[in-house]
């Protein structure tokens, strides 16, 4: 890929549920941006991750399912990619989906006593796609509330947890609200907190463990 600096290893995770009129062709076209992005001529070029222990990008038409566990090397200019591949997916999938985004510095990847001066460029992302934003904030829902719940069950037993999860549910309610009255709802949710999110976290995210 000499036209792109590659100071990344890029992980693409995520399954998603697609219409059952999805097509191979279909599905090609979705990914366009992912495969041009490698140089590749199409899909089936593209689709095997730089791992042979990872299956890569897969579409199984009986199930109507999109399998994605692939890596490429690549730049911060892979996130333009995401974009536009988010945007082609909310037209054939059948259901909110997150896709898991990680980004891990390739100078950090180095297996040397000597530590690397200096902080990793390692990010991590999650986004969202679906077939229209009422979907797409359910999955967001879902997966906050199973996050909140897991944390404060250390602490409260989960039938105390009920407040908790109808205060999210009235947040998201909210920005439903927001969002059909400002004349957003054919678009879909973006920016932190919302529809793509990103964050470092702390400590590197552990390699191809899902």
């Amino acid at each position: 890929m000499p036209r792109h600096k590659t100071p990344f290893e890029i992980h693409v995770h995520g399954q998603l549920a697609l219409v059952a009129e999805a097509t191979f062709e279909s599905v090609q076209d979705a990914l366009k941006p992912l495969w041009k992005y490698t140089g590749a001529k199409g899909l089936a070029n593209a689709a095997s991750s730089v791992y042979e222990d990872e299956p890569g990008i897969s579409f199984n038409p009986q199930e109507h399912l999109l399998q994605m566990c692939w890596t490429v090397a690549g730049g911060d200019d892979f996130r333009q990619a995401l974009d536009e591949v988010c945007m082609n997916l909310n037209e054939i999938a059948s259901a909110g989906t997150a896709i898991e985004v990680t980004f891990y510095d390739t100078e950090f990847d180095n297996e040397e006593d000597d530590p690397i001066e200096g902080e990793s460029r390692d990010d991590f992302l999650m986004l969202f796609v679906g077939p229209n934003p009422a979907a797409i904030m359910q999955v967001q829902r879902d997966l906050l509330v199973q996050d909140l719940v897991g944390m404060m069950e250390r602490h409260f037993d989960g039938a105390e947890l009920g407040g908790v999860v109808a205060e999210v549910d009235k947040l998201f309610a909210q920005r439903f609200d927001a969002l059909v009255s400002s004349l957003e709802i054919g678009k879909p949710p973006r920016g932190p907190g919302s529809g793509f999110g990103s964050g470092h976290g702390g400590g590197r995210k552990p390699r191809h463990l899902h």
